[in-house]
């Protein structure tokens, strides 16, 4: 064993894992990082339950295994993306600020080492922080109440009469910072789940998907991540929360215990999953070093 748990886990402020992302705190579990280390020494292999296969057949991150930090107040955790120029990511657990820099300083030094063009620190904090930036960290619990289908204008995509679907290519377009021009190249060659899209007036304002099942670290079944998005001109006309709610009436009908979601702090997304009254389970904060 790498890891010392009784270390480890009083600095995990918020349930996230290098390469892995957010998770369930159910799943926290030494080994689930231990078996980020196993996989890095393969190169390049996936975890059985990791997101980010539905999307390649080769990880892009591998933690730098030879050059974690493991302390009894901290761990610094390095990752290694090969997308692009590369990114070195250090993974700061700890309470201390000064955690910081040092996870800055090492992520410089392996940065160069490796030939990245980026260095960067991910600070996982935890839902209790005041004034937080960055990302929020939400979850949705099926188990805990109903999720009733809302109605609307909101259907998949391939269920919308034809000249309704063909909408869809100009929305994606007009949202690719969003990620939908990417969703709609998976969408177009048969290789994701359904898309639910709102439509007025024959044209598409908004989207999310796809809509996915599959189960966790120890096979809980999860709603897997969304691309999300609605134009803004059509924003503030209850779109978005008969998409998110559509949603999650598919996940629970289709099984899933639970999903988390990563939302911009005081974005659009993050103040309605906020009103939804999802629990937060904390904060993760990308700073370059």
């Amino acid at each position: 064993m790498f890891f010392r748990w009784d270390w480890l886990r009083p600095v995990l402020t918020a349930p996230i894992v290098p390469t892995l992302g957010p998770v369930h705190p159910h799943t926290l579990t030494v080994d689930l990082f231990e078996d980020t280390l196993r996989a890095a020494v393969t190169d390049r292999s996936f975890l059985h339950y990791d997101k980010d296969r539905r999307w390649s057949s080769e990880k892009d991150e591998t933690v730098l295994s030879g050059d974690v930090v493991h302390q009894p107040d901290h761990t610094l955790i390095p990752t290694l993306n090969r997308r692009g120029r590369g990114t070195v990511k250090v993974f700061a657990y700890g309470h201390r600020d000064s955690i910081v820099d040092e996870a800055a300083e090492l992520a410089v030094k392996l940065a160069a080492l490796h030939d990245a063009g980026k260095a960067q620190v991910v600070r996982p904090l935890g839902p209790e922080t005041d004034s937080p930036r960055g990302t929020r960290i939400q979850m949705k619990d099926f188990t805990a109440r109903p999720c009733p289908n809302p109605g609307g204008p909101v259907r998949p995509v391939t269920d919308w009469p034809t000249p309704v679907q063909e909408t869809f290519a100009p929305f994606a377009t007009a949202m690719a910072t969003d990620g939908l021009a990417f969703l709609h190249t998976q969408m177009q060659a048969g290789q994701c789940g359904p898309v639910l899209a709102t439509a007025v007036e024959d044209r598409i304002l908004g989207a999310i998907g796809p809509m996915e099942v599959r189960p966790d670290a120890i096979g809980c079944l999860q709603l897997m991540p969304q691309y999300f998005a609605v134009l803004p001109e059509a924003r503030g006309q209850g779109l978005g929360r008969a998409l998110w709610r559509s949603a999650m009436h598919w996940g629970q009908s289709h099984g899933a215990a639970y999903q988390l979601l990563q939302t911009e702090v005081g974005g659009p997304s993050d103040r309605l999953c906020q009103a939804e009254g999802l629990t937060s389970l904390g904060f993760s904060h990308t700073t370059q070093a």
